[in-house]
């Protein structure tokens, strides 16, 4: 088993259904009152790339992608067209975007984290692919050019000197979501019509 570092096409992906998926356990009392309880700290990402498909082209690019990766075996990147910056869809992604940590003068390494925000309260998805090009920096609002590194398979800042005590950390990217076939069939019609179909692909966000 092993993650491949590569994307799957993104012109099949613009058109995918999909989206994030929570887990809660639910028991209904005698009252008709409800127990509701969270069996999932952090939501999954689900989607069908089937819908994406439009020509002979395409489905041909899904099976060759899908026997690359033996079918559920190993994992590869994936662009959600909806949710793939550290900035609302319509902005562009900027140092400032996201807090991903404040210096202490010893540490020099800071995880990217995307927050989402409704109210007062906020969850922390982590962000371990990164684009490689698309991640900035800056220490207390300033932009830092040099100084740091990024590793794209992890989403891991490394600073070379650590971040003085105190100082703001924020990071603006663009990024994957690490997912892996969620079958081991692709169930392809053969229409003279349509020059072949899948009815669905679907694919499943890995959680490490």
């Amino acid at each position: 088993m092993a993650f491949h570092e590569v994307r799957f096409p993104d012109n099949i992906s613009r058109g995918a259904r999909g989206g994030p998926e929570r887990r809660t356990q639910i028991v209904e009392l005698a009252s008709g009152d409800e127990e509701r309880n969270a069996s999932w700290a952090n939501s999954r990402r689900r989607y069908d790339v089937a819908y994406g498909i439009r020509r002979a082209d395409d489905l041909a690019a899904v099976v060759a992608f899908f026997e690359a990766r033996n079918g559920r075996l190993h994992g590869f990147r994936f662009k959600d067209w909806g949710d793939y910056k550290s900035c609302l869809p319509s902005g562009t992604p900027a140092p400032t975007d996201q807090a991903i940590g404040t210096g202490d003068g010893a540490t020099t390494t800071f995880q990217l984290v995307k927050r989402y925000v409704s109210g007062s309260q906020t969850w922390v998805r982590t962000i371990t692919k990164p684009v490689a090009g698309s991640v900035t920096v800056a220490l207390n609002d300033a932009s830092q050019a040099s100084g740091w590194s990024v590793d794209t398979t992890t989403g891991v800042i490394t600073f070379t000197t650590a971040p003085g005590s105190g100082v703001a950390i924020t990071a603006g990217f663009e990024f994957d979501v690490p997912v892996r076939f969620d079958t081991d069939v692709l169930d392809v019609t053969l229409d003279l019509e349509r020059l072949g179909s899948i009815t669905s692909i679907p694919l499943l966000e890995i959680r490490r």
